[in-house]
């Protein structure tokens, strides 16, 4: 059963068409990847699965189910203590008691590893910490599915890894469908199970990372061998 589907999805912007076309499924449960160059819609697609935008023409199916969205920067509001910014959306969509907010806020912290800096401010942290502590905000509602735009963007190379290996582990423990955006080709060999590359606003080839590191499509080995060094 799919989770996500784009139909023919066609999206512009001042009269340029940003998404041409685009149709993909994501199957529930899955970790979905999707990558391409700057400025081809990746984003773009996200923001069609959260309702923060709609379609010119084509449609979007999202199954039934409550969505988190991570934000690129964390989104986090730095007057608030991070027990308090991922408190927010159970504040803000129910009717929960306060007993039990704190004893979800505290479960997602512990999540994402963050519970001894329940009580920290945005600025007293990482930027690593940032985006975990995004990512707690994002599943404390219980979600069925996840969107990642760019979550290790910024991050050195052992920070990113702890998120990749986050997104896993949610995605594993949880069910969590996860569609991560992410120009970090390297990362999403490892963990996605479905790679989407999306060239020039329509979708180039969607596969298993097998599959797509041995396609002999040509704008995918044109995609590989720029970026070839990262991938070594």
């Amino acid at each position: 059963m799919n989770a996500v589907e784009f139909r023919n999805v066609v999206k512009r912007f001042d009269g340029v068409k940003v998404l041409d076309g685009v149709s993909f499924e994501v199957k529930k449960g899955e970790i979905f990847a999707i990558i391409g160059p700057s400025g081809t819609g990746k984003s773009v697609s996200l923001k069609h699965i959260a309702s923060l935008l709609q379609p010119d023409s084509g449609e979007v199916w999202v199954s039934s189910g409550k969505i988190g969205y991570l934000f690129q920067s964390g989104a986090l509001l730095a007057w608030m203590t991070l027990k308090e910014n991922v408190a927010l959306p159970l504040i803000e969509t129910t009717s929960l008691s306060d007993e039990e907010i704190s004893s979800r806020v505290s479960s997602a912290l512990e999540a994402v590893g963050l519970s001894d800096a329940a009580e920290k401010y945005p600025s007293e942290i990482s930027g690593g910490m940032q985006k975990r502590a995004g990512l707690a905000r994002s599943i404390v509602r219980d979600v069925s599915i996840v969107l990642y735009d760019e979550p290790t963007s910024g991050l050195d190379p052992v920070t990113s890894a702890t998120i990749n290996d986050l997104i896993v582990r949610l995605n594993r423990e949880r069910g969590i469908t996860s569609i991560v955006v992410t120009h970090d080709l390297a990362s999403a060999l490892k963990f996605a199970d479905t790679i989407c590359l999306i060239e020039g606003g329509r979708v180039a080839q969607c596969s298993t990372p097998e599959d797509f590191v041995k396609s002999e499509n040509p704008v995918v080995r044109e995609f590989l061998a720029a970026i070839k060094g990262e991938i070594l």
